[in-house]
């Protein structure tokens, strides 16, 4: 099972990344956990320059924009 997190306050942007996530996961055929990360100090320590942010197994992927759908299923199946 992977662990994916967003990276984000809570705002519309981290909202989709997270419906985005979840679709690629569902198109992808894999079970993942979705946490969800707002503290500034523990988005800090993934080196984000801007939010969202998407992490897949500890490794930040993506930062600052809203990837597609396919994007992030590729990312999911590495």
């Amino acid at each position: 099972m992977l662990t994916i997190k967003i990276l984000g306050p809570g705002c519309a942007n981290c909202r989709k990344l997270e419906a985005v996530a979840r679709e690629a996961a569902g198109t992808a055929g894999v079970q993942a956990e979705f946490i969800k990360v707002s503290d500034m100090k523990d988005i800090l320590a993934y080196e984000l320059l801007s939010t969202p942010g998407l992490v897949v197994n500890e490794k930040l992927v993506a930062s600052g924009r809203i990837p597609t759908v396919a994007e992030v299923t590729q990312w999911l199946r590495a």
